[in-house]
């Protein structure tokens, strides 16, 4: 894995932690925000209070990466690794319960 790709990587994880750090605060506010029956002047102060969240705190900006490699793409959520290391190691054996199709 080079340094650039490491380093997403590791902004991939500050992300997952501020996410996860500002969580419930963020669902509060979206609820205040979405309820009909509040004042549109206290909806309008919630509104406020949650673009001032950090950005990074949203799970949209949450990006799967292969834990061995940093490929965005084609991770399995189950192994959080990408299809080509995921057929790599369980060719070789390294994955428990894996193996190989044939019939």
């Amino acid at each position: 894995m080079s340094v650039y790709e490491e380093n997403r990587c590791i902004r991939d994880n500050q992300r997952r932690l501020l996410a996860e750090k500002f969580e419930v605060k963020r669902n509060l506010f979206k609820a205040l925000v979405r309820d009909p029956n509040l004042p549109i002047e206290q909806r309008e102060k919630f509104q406020s209070k949650l673009s001032k969240l950090p950005r990074n705190s949203s799970f949209t900006r949450v990006r799967n990466r292969c834990i061995f490699t940093g490929r965005p793409r084609a991770v399995y959520n189950l192994f959080r690794m990408s299809r080509i290391v995921f057929r790599e190691l369980a060719s070789n054996g390294m994955l428990t319960g894996i193996k190989k199709a044939s019939w």
